[in-house]
C-alpha cells in the first residue's frame, strides 16, 4: 500500500486519487480531522484498511459494526472507511445512521468484537472522525491509537480476501428497547428535550415519550447545517437556550444532547444550568443508596465533592479521580470495578447493573428520570440545592496548536510545580498538592483547585477552577493560573471565560 501523505490540496489529481491524512488526527482515544483539509476520502479508506489490519494482528474475529452520525458528509466518509475494511477482509455490519452509544450497543446486540463509529462528536461542521474499539465496552486508548497510526501512516495496511458488507436492520429499535426496559414513570414529568438539530433528535424524544415523559421539543428536527448552534451541552449557548425554554414553559427540567448522543446536559426546573460533574454527584448520592460502598470515578476536571460530600462519605462511597477522556474513563471504570464514572464534559459511564459501561447520554436521561421518580416530593432544583455549595468555572479552552500543546503544557506544569515548591500561594492560599495524572490539578489547603490540561480532541488547552468558599476565590484561582498560562506565547484566546 502507498503511504498516506500528510498534506495535499483539493482540486488536484493527488487529492482525488491518493490517500492524504494529517498524522495529528490520531489522538489519545479517537481520531478526528478537519474534512477535507486534513483527510480525504482515499485517506479514510486507508484508515479502514489499517483498522482491519489491526484487527487481524490482534487475532480478532474479522467482524465489525459500523455507523455514522447525521452530517451531510458522514455517509460518504463511512462508505470510504467501509471500503478499506472490506479490502482488509473484514465482514462489515452497517447499522446506518446512529448515535455513538447505539454503535457501542451494537457490539453487544450483534455479538461482534469491534466497532467503528464515524462521527465528529460535538465538534462543529467541518470536522470528522472515528471512534473505534475492540474490547467491549472499551474504545481505543493511547496504545491502540499509536499502533493504528503506525499501521496507517507507514503503509502497513494489508489487503485480504473474504471482506463483505451487509446492512443490518432493527438496531435502533433494539437500542431504545434496551434503554427503556419496562420502566415507566409514576409521576408526571415535563421535560425540554434539546438536541441542537443533531443526530439525537432521531432518538431522545422517542425514548423519553416511551418512559412516560411529556416532551417539550427544542431544536429536535434533524438539520445537519445546525442552524441554531452546534449541539454541545457543555457550551453555555446551548445550556442558556435550554434554561430559557424551561423558564418559559415551567418544565420540570431540560435534557440536552450532543451531536453523537454520548453526552447529556441538564438544566433544572428553576432554569439553573447544572454542570455535569454536579449532576454526577446527584447521581452518585442516589446510586450510593442503592449500592452502598460503591466506587465512582471522576475525571480531573470534576468537582471535589465526589471525595468531600458528607452524604457520599456516610454511604461509604469511594472516589477515584482519573484522566479526562472517554476511553480513559471507560477503561478505569472497568479496571477497578467502579459502578460509574463521571466527566465534567457530560460523559457518564454507568456500569453493570445500571448500564453497560460505555458513555451514553440516552441512558443518563433515563436514569435522571428514575431518580426523580424515586424522589416524588423533590424537584431537580431541590436535588441541586441539597449539594454542598461550590463555585466553579465553565470548561474554558484557550487555543494552542496540536503540534505544540503538549510541550506547552509540560512547561506550564513545571512552572506551577516550581511555584508550589517555592511556597508561593495561589489566590492567597497555600498549595496543598498538585495532581499530575492529567495535566496539573493544583489543590489548595481548603480543597479549592484549578486545572490546566491539554485537550485530546482539539487544538486547545483546558482550564477549570472551583472554590468551596466563594466566587471571588474561584476568580482569583483562575487569575493566578491564567497568569502562568499566559507566560507561554503559543497560547491564544479563550473560547469563553468568566
Amino acid at each position: 500500500m502507498t503511504r498516506p501523505s500528510a498534506q495535499s490540496r483539493p482540486n488536484t489529481w493527488e487529492f482525488l486519487c491518493e490517500p492524504m491524512i494529517a498524522p495529528t488526527g490520531f489522538r489519545e482515544y479517537d481520531a478526528r480531522w478537519r474534512y477535507p483539509e486534513e483527510i480525504n476520502l482515499p485517506g479514510m479508506t486507508a484508515l479502514g484498511l489499517g483498522l482491519g489490519t489491526q484487527m487481524h494482528r490482534r487475532g480478532l474475529e474479522p467482524v465489525i459494526a459500523v455507523g455514522n452520525d447525521y452530517r451531510d458528509y458522514s455517509l460518504a466518509i463511512k462508505q470510504a472507511l467501509i471500503l478499506g475494511l472490506v479490502q482488509a477482509g473484514i465482514d462489515v455490519r452497517d447499522i446506518g445512521t446512529a448515535l455513538s452509544p447505539m454503535a457501542y450497543f451494537a457490539q453487544f446486540h450483534l455479538d461482534v468484537p469491534a466497532v467503528a463509529m464515524v462521527t465528529a462528536s460535538h465538534n462543529p461542521n467541518g470536522w470528522t472522525g472515528v471512534k473505534m474499539g475492540f474490547e467491549r465496552p472499551l474504545t481505543h486508548g493511547p496504545d491502540e491509537m499509536a499502533e493504528l497510526k503506525r499501521i496507517v501512516m507507514e503503509g502497513e495496511g494489508a489487503p485480504r480476501p473474504g471482506g463483505r458488507w451487509q446492512a443490518v436492520e432493527g438496531v435502533r429499535e433494539a437500542y431504545l428497547d434496551d434503554l427503556a426496559g419496562d420502566f415507566r414513570l409514576s409521576r408526571k414529568l415535563r421535560v425540554v428535550c434539546a438536541t441542537g438539530n443533531g443526530t439525537a433528535g432521531a432518538f431522545a424524544p422517542a425514548l423519553l415519550e416511551r418512559i412516560g415523559v411529556e416532551v417539550i421539543p427544542l431544536h429536535t428536527e434533524l438539520d445537519y447545517g445546525f442552524p441554531n448552534y452546534n449541539p454541545n451541552p457543555e457550551a453555555m449557548e446551548m445550556l442558556h437556550d435550554m434554561a430559557r425554554v424551561v423558564r418559559e414553559t415551567g418544565a420540570d427540567l431540560a435534557l440536552g444532547f450532543d451531536g453523537d448522543g454520548d453526552r447529556c446536559g441538564v438544566v433544572d426546573d428553576a432554569g439553573e444550568e447544572i454542570f455535569a460533574d454536579k449532576v454526577g454527584v446527584i447521581m452518585a448520592r442516589d446510586l450510593g443508596k442503592l449500592y452502598p460502598g460503591s466506587t465512582f470515578v471522576a475525571d480531573v476536571k470534576s468537582t471535589g465533592l465526589f471525595a468531600a460530600d458528607p452524604e457520599l462519605q456516610a454511604l461509604g462511597v469511594k472516589a477515584d479521580y482519573w484522566k479526562t477522556g472517554h476511553s480513559h474513563m471507560k477503561r478505569r471504570v472497568k479496571e477497578i470495578g467502579a459502578l460509574a464514572g463521571f466527566e465534567k464534559s457530560g460523559h457518564y459511564f454507568l456500569a453493570e447493573p445500571v448500564g453497560r459501561g460505555y458513555d451514553d447520554g440516552m441512558r443518563v436521561a433515563v436514569e435522571i428520570c428514575k431518580i426523580l421518580d424515586r424522589n416524588p416530593g423533590s424537584a431537580m432544583s431541590d436535588l441541586r440545592r441539597a449539594l454542598p455549595r461550590t463555585w466553579s468555572t465553565p470548561t474554558m479552552s484557550p487555543h494552542c496548536a496540536d503540534g505544540e500543546k503538549y510541550e506547552v503544557l509540560a512547561r506550564i506544569v513545571g512552572k506551577l510545580e516550581a511555584r508550589a515548591a517555592a511556597g508561593e500561594p495561589i489566590a492567597g492560599r497555600p498549595v496543598d498538592r498538585i495532581v499530575t495524572v492529567n495535566g496539573a490539578r493544583v489543590i489548595l489547603d481548603n480543597g479549592a483547585w484549578g486545572l490546566v490540561r491539554a485537550s485530546s480532541n482539539t487544538p486547545n488547552l483546558v482550564v477549570v477552577c472551583e472554590s468551596p468558599e466563594s466566587e471571588e476565590e474561584m476568580r482569583a484561582i483562575f487569575h493566578d493560573i491564567d497568569a502562568v498560562i499566559r507566560s507561554e506565547p503559543a497560547v491564544g484566546d479563550y473560547d469563553q471565560t468568566i
